[in-house]
């Protein structure tokens, strides 16, 4: 298998019908496999589809995620992965072959991104935030903070709220106050 032209076919190390996606996530992550997994759906393999999904790993630690059918990678990927895994495989690469692969930006994940986005495990992604390389970790506090100010719509109504007044103070300041669109 070759994914986007980066990655050679790697030594079978495990196949596993009926996977679930955590367990397989925990058990690269114990096995500090270099190399990636090969996920496929039940309805792909049911409907006969090719609808697989692949992430890189580099000492058990989520790099890259391509999803051939939709050519998407990233979170993109992840997100095209879904419903319940069927069946996983894992392969081992020597770490020098997955170098050119895991510079193409367009393909990478954050390292806890297949433990939260695939499994829904806090745990696994703790687990996994703790050994991956500081400079491959996304700011996540500084993500949730974001995420719960759009969360807020009280609050976005009062910003809201407060920027039109603001606006017309100004406008009827300017002299400008037949130019403002009058909105309620």
């Amino acid at each position: 298998m070759v994914v986007d032209g980066h990655i050679p076919e790697g030594e079978l190390v495990r196949s596993r019908t009926d996977a679930d996606v955590g367990d397989t996530l925990a058990g690269v992550l114990d096995r500090e496999l270099t190399g990636y997994v090969v996920f496929e759906p039940q309805d792909s393999i049911l409907l006969g589809d090719d609808e697989r999904a692949v992430l890189t790993f580099d000492s058990g630690i989520p790099v890259l995620a391509y999803h051939p059918a939709s050519d998407t990678g990233g979170d993109d990927a992840l997100d095209a992965l879904s419903g319940s895994l069927f069946h996983a495989a894992l392969y081992e690469l020597p770490p020098d072959a997955l170098e050119s692969a895991h510079t193409v930006e367009d393909l990478r994940v954050d390292p806890t991104a297949p433990a939260r986005r695939l499994a829904d495990d806090a745990t696994l992604a703790d687990r996994t935030r703790e050994v991956a390389p500081e400079d491959r970790l996304v700011d996540e506090r500084d993500a949730s903070a974001v995420a719960d100010f759009l969360a807020d719509a009280e609050r976005i109504e009062e910003i809201k709220t407060d920027a039109r007044a603001e606006a017309q103070a100004r406008a009827a300041e300017w002299g400008l106050r037949g130019q403002l669109d009058e909105r309620e």
